[in-house]
Order: C-alpha cells, then sequence, then structure tokens
C-alpha cells in the first residue's frame, strides 16, 4: 500500500445517514391542535415505538407504515400530542350530566332535602367532560377520517425534517471516518515499507538460532537459504497489507454513496480487524523492523475500533 493508494477524496454529494435525530411537527386547524415528536438513535434493525393518546390506537396502522417507508434502522420513539382547540377543547356529555341530575334529583325528594345540585360540582364529576388530550366517541367517521389525514401529514412533516438531520449528522460522520481512513492507509503503507526491510532479518535470525542449537557444526549455505525461505513465507504479510487496502478502499466508497450502508461497513471492519490481527499474529517482535510493525498494527487496530463506534451509528 502506498501513499498514491490512500483513499481519494471522494465526491461529497451523497453520504449514508446516521440513526440519530429528533425532530417534530405541528398542525393546527379543523378544531384540532396536533403535535407529533420523533426520536431515532442507533439499533441494529428498525425498532418502532408510537406512544399515543387514548382512542387513538386506529391510527396506529398507518402511522407504522408511513415509519416502515421512512425509516430503515433504529430505534424509533414517536409521540402524538392532541388537543382539542377552540370552542371544540371543552365537550360535556350531555346524556351522562343528565344521568347525575336525575339521580340527584331523585336523592333530594327521597330524603326530602332542598339544596339544588351545584353545577360546578357536576362538571368535575366522572365523564360529564371529555379528558383534554383524548379523542371521544362522539366524532362522526368523517370527522376522524380528517383527523387520521392530519396525524399522517403531521407524521409526514415530523419524518420529513428528521431525514434532513439524520443526512446532516451523517454527512459529518463519513467525514469523521474518512479522516480515519487516511491513517489506516498510511499506518499501512509504512507497514508495507517495513516488511520489505526486514526480510533479510529473517535469514540473520534462522542462522542466530541454528548456531545456538548445533553449535560448531556446519550447515549448508544451500539448506539456511531454503529454512530462511520457509521462514520468509510463514511471516510474510503482504497479502493482508493488500486486502486491507482493498477494504478501505471499498470502505471509502460506501461512506458517500446515499443508501443503506451501515451492515456493510460493519462487515468490512471486521475484515479489517482480522487483516490487523494476522499482520501482529505473523510479525516476529525481535527484530527492529518487527517491534516497528507491531506498534503500527496495534494503531490501526485502535482506528479501526474508533470507526466500528462511529460506524455503529450509520443507517
Amino acid at each position: 500500500m502506498s501513499p498514491a493508494s490512500s483513499p481519494s477524496a471522494s465526491p461529497k454529494s451523497a453520504a449514508p445517514k446516521s440513526m440519530t435525530g429528533y425532530a417534530q411537527a405541528h398542525i393546527e386547524q379543523n378544531g384540532w391542535s396536533l403535535r407529533v415528536s420523533v426520536r431515532s438513535v442507533n439499533h441494529r434493525f428498525l425498532d418502532l415505538h408510537l406512544h399515543l393518546p387514548e382512542g387513538f390506537e386506529p391510527f396506529e396502522p398507518r402511522m407504522r407504515q408511513l415509519l416502515r417507508e421512512r425509516v430503515r434502522r433504529g430505534h424509533i420513539d414517536v409521540t402524538l400530542h392532541f388537543e382539542p382547540a377552540g370552542p371544540a377543547a371543552v365537550q360535556v356529555n350531555r346524556e351522562v350530566a343528565e344521568a347525575y341530575l336525575r339521580i340527584a334529583e331523585d336523592l333530594r325528594r327521597q330524603f326530602g332535602m332542598k339544596t339544588e345540585p351545584d353545577l360546578m360540582a357536576l362538571l368535575r364529576l366522572p365523564g360529564v367532560i371529555a379528558a383534554s388530550g383524548t379523542l371521544g366517541e362522539t366524532g362522526s367517521e368523517d370527522e376522524q377520517e380528517r383527523l387520521a389525514t392530519q396525524v399522517a401529514a403531521c407524521l409526514e412533516e415530523a419524518l420529513t425534517r428528521l431525514d434532513e438531520m439524520r443526512r446532516a449528522e451523517g454527512r459529518l460522520l463519513a467525514e469523521e471516518m474518512s479522516g480515519r481512513l487516511v491513517q489506516i492507509a498510511e499506518k499501512g503503507a509504512q507497514i508495507r515499507a517495513l516488511a520489505e526491510q526486514s526480510r533479510p532479518a529473517y535469514a540473520r535470525r534462522l542462522e542466530m538460532r541454528l548456531k545456538e542449537l548445533l553449535g560448531d557444526t556446519q550447515l549448508e549455505p544451500a539448506r539456511l537459504l531454503q529454512e530462511a525461505a520457509l521462514l520468509a513465507e510463514r511471516s510474510d504479510i503482504s497479502e493482508e497489507i493488500a486486502r486491507l487496502a482493498s477494504h478501505i478502499d471499498q470502505f471509502q466508497k460506501l461512506l458517500f454513496v446515499a443508501g443503506e450502508a451501515g451492515k456493510k461497513l460493519d462487515f468490512l471492519l471486521q475484515e479489517m480487524q482480522r487483516e490487523a490481527n494476522t499482520m501482529l499474529s505473523k510479525t516476529p517482535g525481535i527484530e527492529a523492523e518487527g517491534l516497528a510493525i507491531t506498534d503500527l498494527a496495534l494503531e490501526v487496530k485502535s482506528e479501526i475500533e474508533k470507526l466500528r463506534e462511529q460506524a455503529q451509528n450509520v443507517e
């Protein structure tokens, strides 16, 4: 991996989305006030959680369908706030109030009481006034359908704003990860150079080891070269360096392509970590070059772990 093979600056017109974001939207018309808030954090799959006021359960399937169409991955919390506006904000259930009054009148006659019913006390009785933020049963089907349309429109607007925030966050993530890829590529180029310099060290190390074992016994030069070649082959990390460079190039391309990239990035990071581990296992830590390669490979592993933390937030 030469400096020329380092990740090049890709066009940054597109980027994966982050899975982190927050947005809300508000609609007020036809006597209803609606507010939808959407919060998103990272998750391996699409995990939807809807928090709806009482009576809005029939709207949930349509809301979930809209969410599945707009979001692919992430833990999504959606909260719907509903309040009647204007005159509709106070809804008196006259049938319930009338029933309370009949009971009060019957009791007054039965016990010979002369007190009149307290109107304010009547309004505080359960069921007389519809609780704010709930959908009453008095609305017609047409009214509920209009409200369902407004809920869908409000959710669509919130999702559009969430999408904008996730895209902006995704661009920042892509730029940060691209910088880390450059550092990994540079360290890979240094490892390649050190690996080429260390080849003569294999023969020296083998010769020293054989002298320790054989003492004054002479070993044929051809046999020494053969053993040195075997040792060099077992310690050769050129394939790992080449595969690491290929993974870096693929990772870089995915960073600036719109769409779902998180799972692909995670797979590439696993492969990059495998190459770094293999380089460490193959490299002898005796010669100066080997120690330097070990240090660089450990730095590569550290950068890959940092990349993994960032990639976990990519959709």
